[in-house]
């Protein structure tokens, strides 16, 4: 068993990252504190675009309703004996491959025809271009199937038995599938186990929550040269240092993408600065709150995945700022867990810049190295654990 676990201690300043049903910030209770909170689910589609985007290497995904149109899409384009029939052809495919129905509706305002399925289903770019492939070269075998006979859906299922269309999304996942998983309700033979877990942030503080009130300014003069704002609102809003942490099972990250170790030490590391470096989209244009971790703690473990939420179990008070006092109960924290548990990491190694030291004092806090130093380090190890390599 291996596990990479990484803690990232990060500054937010006033912003709605990720907003509750009434529009407010997301919080939660935590040794008896409300603290600011961002769902795991936030952070997550956060880092899997910054996977995807920063990374040539990176093969996309997309979590889509829209796979039948898209499938239907590309059979009109490519094969034009499968024109008329795209729609069906599509829609029958899905329906054999996942076992979710697709909802046929017009456009409002169009005749186009949008078709989506009951629910989002996650695959990547390569296997949905596979399973559009093989159904382009058995044109002849859909074009017969599909013959608008009452029979049709029946025959379309037997060509598809055929071709084995379950099998382009039941190997070959991408990364961000085998780092996240997917569930199929209808199918649970095509679910993958996530080899990662990603905690809601929290802010290592309380936190008591603003309102922005603004107005805008109507840019017309009009006849009446009324006075005043032309509208006038409100946004909640509020500030906070944030403990977050996530962990890869590496053993669990080989196995999704087939056994490939070379891919899987690459897919480990450059998920560990995708969560560094990304961050969700909520009300970004209104507070640009673009900030990346003030302290990052990388850990490799070969006893278990080792959360050091606790350490601010106990709410951070400082009148001077939560930065140096965050970090401090952060550091010392893992290194009391480790002495406690008679456990030790096989490689640690700590991001930051040298103002966070001086922010700290005098503590355990491991010297500094940067990142893209530490990301080497780490794919080294993680290649030679998996593979069998032994202790670092």
């Amino acid at each position: 068993m291996a596990f990479l676990d990484i803690h990232a201690i990060q500054a937010v300043p006033p912003a709605n990252i990720n907003r509750d049903e009434s529009g407010s910030p997301k919080t939660a209770v935590y040794g008896g504190a409300r603290r600011l909170r961002v769902s795991s689910q936030a952070w997550k589609r956060a880092a899997r675009k910054a996977l995807e985007a920063d990374s040539a290497s990176i093969s996309p995904s997309e979590r889509t309703k829209r796979l039948p149109e898209q499938i239907a899409a590309a059979l009109t384009e490519r094969s034009p004996a499968l024109a008329d029939k795209a729609s069906e052809i599509a829609q029958a495919a899905v329906a054999d491959v996942f076992g979710v129905k697709t909802k046929s509706k017009k456009e409002k305002g169009t005749d186009k025809e949008r078709l989506a399925t009951e629910y989002l289903l996650f695959l990547g770019n390569e296997q949905r271009d596979h399973l559009i492939d093989t159904l382009v070269k058995n044109e002849a075998a859909l074009t017969e199937a599909a013959d608008g006979s009452k029979d049709s859906a029946k025959k379309l299922a037997s060509v598809f038995k055929n071709l084995k269309l379950r099998d382009t999304v039941a190997t070959g996942h991408p990364p961000a599938v085998a780092l996240f998983g997917r569930m199929v309700a209808t199918d649970p033979t095509l679910n993958v186990d996530a080899a990662t877990q990603v905690a809601h942030a929290l802010s290592t503080h309380r936190v008591d929550s603003e309102f922005d009130y603004y107005t805008a300014v109507d840019d017309v003069d009009n006849e009446s040269d009324e006075t005043g704002a032309g509208m006038i609102g409100t946004v909640e809003f509020n500030a906070a240092t944030m403990y977050r942490y996530a962990t890869v099972d590496l053993d669990s990250l080989v196995h999704n993408l087939g056994g490939d170790l070379d891919a899987a030490a690459d897919v480990a590391v450059a998920f560990v600065r995708a969560f560094l470096v990304s961050m969700p989209t909520g009300k970004r244009n209104t507070f640009a709150n673009n900030t990346r971790p003030d302290f990052s703690l990388l850990s490799l473990r070969e006893d278990q995945p080792v959360s050091l939420a606790a350490a601010f179990e106990r709410p951070v008070f400082g009148e001077e700022g939560h930065l140096g006092r965050s970090v401090r109960r952060l550091v010392e924290h893992h290194r009391d867990q480790d002495e406690c548990y008679g456990t030790s990491p096989l490689l640690t190694r700590a991001v930051y810049p040298a103002w966070v030291e001086e922010e700290v004092g005098n503590t355990a806090l491991p010297g500094p190295t940067p990142l893209n130093d530490a990301l080497a380090e780490f794919r080294a190890k993680v290649r030679e654990l998996i593979s069998g390599g032994g202790d670092v």
